[in-house]
């Protein structure tokens, strides 16, 4: 769908009304879809998950899920679906029979690319060969498997399922099934970790051969077990030193950092997450689900889904809880909170065709992250030096109006 750039609309952002052209082009459209429940909840998570009941209501879900999308489909113009992401919670929970109808509901409405990528979250405790199978021949192309450690003392510590054996042999049973595309979730700076237990585990993850690690440090988020009864963490000398050699180790074995906490095999980045970090578009249903929409005449819109499963399956209650249409002073902040993640950054171009604001718009906070050494001085690109990759906050209070 294509816009008149040479048009501007007036758009009402910090008090004051401001130009900002149509988009000329849509960006790409992704699919996020949320499956909210778990075997157990971890300790350490924050995300919108809840301990599953022996029966899931798969039936009643597939059925919401498929009406949430109706209401959604009239902010897509004719676009197609370049990539689907199944989160949770534990996505792997839901039978194969309760996917497939799901991905044919979403595909009848929406059309998919000839080269969709199709990503379902699994943890090692839910792995089941014959399932696998069924998923792989579902055309689900890529899995995300939630590891976070090897070693029983840590997994025992996270809350986790399952054991360090059954990790491995996760990761054997998604290749035996079909899947040649998947990653591995590892955490560091687990309670009492030292270096050689970190380094250990990447070892072990990397001797699994999988295409992506996402390798995140553990951090104690509010509303969580751990935020209100804190485990003993590693001191900060001990997490630099978890980093640098992490780093070195992964990129001695193939793995290019692209993104704060994402290494891949050449050709391999998760394409769902770098949609979401270049500023592309994505719908999201299910319990609490996120999205972000693009709109011809400029507007970008972030809404959000009813956040408990049993409101969320209630007839009398909307899919949607709220939505926010982005002011022309919080796009600045909002692009480069995603963009500046990424280790190369994004083409400068992007800017003005995922916003519809120039780039003369960041022209002083641009000037002045380059003069404090967070910002690469380079015209075609907006990204973050080193430095500026280690104080990502800092870098992006400047932008901030």
């Amino acid at each position: 769908m294509t816009g008149d750039s040479s048009a501007s609309s007036l758009i009402i952002g910090g008090g004051a009304a401001s130009p900002r052209a149509p988009l000329p082009t849509l960006p790409p459209l992704s699919l996020y879809i949320h499956i909210p429940w778990c075997v157990r909840k971890c300790p350490y998570c924050d995300f919108n998950s809840h301990t599953a009941s022996p029966v899931l209501p798969e039936q009643e879900y597939v059925d919401a899920l498929l009406a949430d999308l109706d209401q959604d489909l009239h902010a897509v113009y004719g676009r197609e679906i370049t990539s689907i992401f199944f989160g949770g919670g534990t996505p792997s929970l839901f039978s194969a029979e309760a996917l497939g109808r799901l991905l044919e509901g979403v595909e009848q409405r929406i059309p998919f690319a000839h080269d969709i990528e199709i990503t379902l979250e699994a943890n090692p405790g839910t792995f089941e060969q014959e399932k696998f199978v069924a998923y792989r021949q579902l055309g689900i192309n890529r899995l995300s498997i939630g590891i976070q450690s090897f070693q029983q003392e840590k997994l025992k510590a996270l809350g986790r399922i399952h054991n360090g054996d059954e990790a491995v042999r996760a990761a054997g049973m998604a290749r035996q099934a079909g899947f040649d595309n998947f990653n591995l979730d590892l955490m560091h700076g687990l309670p009492d970790q030292s270096l050689d237990d970190a380094l250990s585990d990447l070892r072990q993850a990397i001797e699994l051969k999988p295409t992506h690690i996402s390798w995140y440090q553990l951090t104690l988020e509010p509303n969580t077990v751990f935020w209100n009864q804190p485990p003993v963490l590693p001191e900060d000398d001990t997490l630099w030193d978890i980093q640098e050699a992490g780093q070195a180790l992964l990129a001695e074995h193939g793995y290019a950092q692209y993104e704060v906490s994402a290494y891949a095999q050449a050709g391999r980045p998760a394409r769902h997450n770098l949609n979401y970090w270049s500023f592309g578009d994505f719908i999201g249903i299910g319990a609490g689900a996120h999205g972000k929409l693009s709109h011809p005449d400029g507007r970008i819109v972030r809404t959000w889904k009813t956040r408990l499963p049993k409101d969320y399956l209630n007839p009398a209650k909307s899919f949607q809880a709220g939505e926010k249409s982005l002011t022309n002073d919080e796009l600045p902040f909002d692009f480069l909170m995603n963009a500046l993640r990424l280790t190369d950054g994004v083409e400068s171009r992007l800017y003005p065709e995922r916003t519809g604001l120039s780039l003369d718009s960041l022209a002083e906070a641009r000037s002045d992250a380059e003069q404090s050494g967070l910002l690469q001085v380079e015209p075609s690109r907006l990204a973050a030096t080193e430095r500026g990759q280690l104080f990502l906050n800092d870098l992006l209070q400047k932008f901030l109006s």
